[in-house]
């Protein structure tokens, strides 16, 4: 097997028996890179340079039979919002297409403390607003299993660099789903932990309630792994709790016997691609033949999980993205001296469209005439969905969805953009509007061999129960292990 096929715990295993060093390991994914990364386009920014030197500082302390972490050596990639000290950080957008953070985000500080190797920065949709990478300013990235085929969501870039075999795992903000999405049509492993689970310190985020950053791995143990290396408590950040991803939440022991699985009819009644559905109640069928017990539920709020979800990320992307003004960091437009125009001009030519529409609708229903129509309904939603929740987790111990309601539309498809938007949020928005831990496991294909996700959602800071159980269904099925043949030219 080609090195850069190996998942992040058959790579660690093998660095740790000294028979496969990090360089080589580095070597041989900067090398794939080179072979398909002109058509996949899932990096903004590559540190190749970097990336050898630190193998080779790790190689020593190998050598010197230091004690290692589970994940040194081993490449990985973020997601271009991810502050990178000395690195572009760039969030796929012209306004900070020049930002050089002087710090570092408290994730990628903990993986590189761990010594993983970074390969570079990923891409996504611009400040986190857009789909299928389609608003970066910089280019989009192509699905590896179809290059016609949506990449999902804002990342895109970090979903289709793992599913390529570029990177042994990445890490990106998930902030209505876009992780689990972007997982789902690559055919990986895609994890949003808990709220609080993982710091948000020195991620650029454009929805501070709703963004958590997630693991996009090859398969459930790499997922558990690398959360384990960025969960706890960070003073940074005062959303985070005092607890942590610890040996006794491991996935090291499947856990499907005995469970009770809710599956809500209001995910079950019109919206799935027939395909999806098949491969759902084929799920379904393993999880029951593994002893779990499964009963339909009614969550009757999650319907209206997008159009709260779209209100509150509008509102809060206008409010953190106010600060970009050209002033004190961000594009600048040259050649005014009057300061109104200065900062109009340097957020218009900035910004991409899809941000300044955010932008324009967080203002509106912020407003005074709108906020109690719009916003506080929307804070009013979410509450009621997650007592919803809260009552079915009384009985259940995880509950069962598509990831996606379709395989993944033909790039540049015109359909119903209401509907379009309703469909690519309803399953996977309801975990982010109330901060529970979600994740998407590769659950079959449909007649054109694209791949299909279903998403596990949990009760918050029980991820251990998720990886549990989605490690029994992928020790029991093999859609997993299957790549993309990535052969287009």
């Amino acid at each position: 097997m080609e090195a850069y096929k190996l998942t992040v715990h058959e790579a660690a295993d093998l660095i740790k028996k000294k028979r496969v060093t990090s360089y080589e390991l580095t070597q041989a994914v900067l090398n794939r890179i080179e072979q398909v990364e002109q058509d996949v386009k899932a990096f903004i920014t590559l540190t190749d340079s970097s990336a050898l030197e630190e193998a080779q500082n790790t190689d020593a302390l190998i050598n010197q039979d230091e004690n290692i972490s589970d994940i040194a050596g081993i490449p990985f990639g973020l997601e271009d919002n991810i502050c990178t000290a000395g690195i572009k950080t760039t969030c796929a957008s012209k306004m900070l297409e020049n930002f050089v953070p002087q710090y570092e985000a408290a994730v990628s500080g903990k993986l590189r403390e761990s010594k993983g190797i970074l390969l570079g920065k990923l891409n996504m949709d611009e400040f986190s607003l857009g789909v299928a990478t389609e608003t970066s300013y910089f280019h989009k990235s192509r699905n590896p299993w179809d290059i016609n085929r949506d990449i999902g969501s804002f990342c895109g870039g970090a979903a289709a660099s793992v599913a390529a075999d570029e990177v042994f795992y990445s890490l990106a903000a998930d902030t209505g789903g876009s992780l689990r999405r972007s997982a789902a049509l690559c055919g990986v492993v895609g994890l949003k932990p808990s709220y609080g689970m993982v710091s948000r310190y020195g991620v650029i985020l454009s929805a501070s309630s709703l963004a958590q950053v997630g693991v996009i791995a090859k398969d459930v143990r790499d997922c558990a792994i690398i959360l384990k290396a960025i969960s706890g408590h960070d003073v940074r950040d005062p959303m985070t709790v005092q607890t942590n991803f610890n040996d006794g939440m491991t996935a090291d022991e499947p856990g499907i016997k005995g469970m009770r699985i809710g599956i809500p009819r209001e995910y079950l009644d019109s919206y799935m691609d027939e395909h999806v559905a098949e491969a759902v109640r084929n799920a379904l069928k393993v999880f029951e033949d593994l002893g779990a017990t499964i009963e339909e539920i009614s969550l009757p709020g999650v319907v209206y999980a997008p159009a709260a979800y779209s209100i509150i990320l509008s509102a809060e992307a206008s409010s953190n993205l106010g600060r970009y003004d050209g002033i004190k960091f961000g594009y600048k437009a040259e050649g005014l001296q009057d300061l109104d125009e200065m900062y109009k001009k340097s957020r218009s030519q900035g910004f991409g469209d899809q941000v300044k529409l955010r932008i324009m609708l967080g203002n509106h229903v912020l407003s005074a005439d709108n906020y109690e129509r719009y916003y506080l309904k929307a804070l009013k939603t979410r509450t009621i969905i997650k007592q919803e929740f809260e009552k079915a987790f009384e009985k259940y111990d995880i509950i069962i969805s598509p990831t996606c309601a379709a395989t993944g539309s033909k790039s540049n498809q015109n359909d119903d953009e209401s509907l379009n938007a309703f469909l690519t949020d309803i399953y996977t928005a309801p975990a982010s509007v109330i901060g529970l831990p979600a994740m998407s496991i590769p659950c079959g294909f449909d007649n054109n061999g694209f791949p299909i996700g279903i998403q596990l959602i949990g009760r918050s800071f029980e991820e251990g129960t998720l990886l549990k159980a989605a490690l029994g269904f992928e020790q029991n099925t093999d859609y997993h292990i299957k790549r993309p043949v990535i052969n287009w030219r």
